[in-house]
């Protein structure tokens, strides 16, 4: 396993992180537990998560049981010291989560404090907001998107109250370090500028989606991260797990994502899956694992701190865990720019 600096904080990451938003609804907390023994067995030392997790399916019944299934295996192995966990404040309009309240103040002052509970410690190494208040083109929404609703004095006056919130949490040793999430090259600068202004707590991370499938990261924020000292955090590496090769128009594995939600969160539609064909072709034919390709490859990327992975099952977490070993050849790499040109953007 390969560790990396977290963007300007003193956190060294695995560049590996283990996902966890299946544990509580597809995945029981023994079956949490025993991921997390072998992600760490395999040099993995950051887990992700939510306080809205499980997604799979999301419900209110459901919010912060991912958490209390860290908290159980926190309590019930005594390696808390051993692992670093990231977890984040849900956005303005999640109903399942505080009826959808805005990120302010007192919505991260209660959110940290339910995630200090659930998860049985004492800090959070890496605290993220979800999502901005003002919106984000991620999830698709890149394809309507309209900033043009968006009041700038609002959003500064936002970023301020928070990252004077953040400061006090991090005196009182709650937060060692933050980061964003589905934010914008904008808004990351904004956050960076207002940190600076003030000297308040400077951004080291941002969460976004990134895979052989979703590049829009690859230029802007690609630019702004490398200039500003931050680490990407990729979500859904395996574009929520199409780029495992399990799924075909007509293939949707029984209990698998895809059969809790129909489009994969707007993925599938008919340029997709000539883009994965292409991408299963050259791994076939280079005697590669698809999954392990398209995570390792995330791995070559400059702006890289960690790739998210996730599992349902033992046997796929130990051929993802796989990646971290795999160097992807020249030739591998020149095949995998030439198919992304002939399809950018299949969703």
């Amino acid at each position: 396993m390969r560790y990396k600096k977290l963007g300007s904080s003193d956190l060294n990451v695995s560049m590996i992180c283990l996902g966890s938003m299946t544990w509580g609804t597809q995945n029981t907390v023994a079956e949490g537990a025993e991921q997390i023994d072998m992600a760490l067995d395999h040099g993995v030392n950051v887990i992700d998560t939510a306080e809205m997790y499980p997604t799979t399916p999301l419900s209110k019944e459901t919010q912060g049981d991912t958490e209390r299934v860290i908290g159980a295996w926190v309590k019930a192995s005594g390696r808390r010291q051993d692992v670093m966990l990231a977890t984040k404040v849900a956005g303005a309009g999640y109903a399942n989560v505080r009826d959808g309240a805005p990120i302010s103040p007192q919505t991260i002052k209660l959110a940290v404090e339910a995630s200090l509970t659930s998860m049985a410690t004492d800090y959070i190494d890496l605290y993220q907001l979800h999502w901005p208040n003002r919106g984000s083109y991620m999830f698709r929404q890149n394809w309507t998107y309209d900033p043009t609703h968006q009041n700038k004095e609002e959003t500064l006056a936002h970023m301020y109250e928070v990252l004077l919130t953040l400061q006090e949490l991090k005196n009182e040793g709650k937060i060692r370090a933050f980061g964003l999430s589905n934010e914008s090259a904008w808004g990351t600068s904004q956050w960076i500028r207002m940190s600076e202004q003030h000297d308040l707590p400077r951004m080291v991370a941002i969460q976004n989606e990134y895979s052989l499938l979703c590049r829009m990261f690859d230029t802007d924020l690609s630019e702004t991260v490398h200039n500003e000292d931050i680490g990407l955090l990729a979500f859904s590496p395996l574009a929520a797990g199409l780029l495992s090769g399990k799924y075909a128009p007509d293939v949707t594995p029984a209990g698998s994502r895809r059969s809790l939600n129909e489009s994969l969160g707007g993925r599938i539609n008919e340029h997709l899956w000539p883009a994965l064909d292409a991408y299963r072709d050259i791994a076939n034919r280079h005697g590669l694992d698809l999954c392990q390709m398209a995570i390792a490859w995330t791995l070559t990327r400059p702006f890289m701190a960690s790739s998210i992975i996730g599992a349902t099952s033992m046997d796929q977490l130990e051929t993802i865990l796989g990646a971290a070993d795999l160097v992807l050849s020249d030739e591998v790499m020149a095949e995998i720019q030439a198919t992304f040109r002939k399809h950018p953007m299949p969703y």
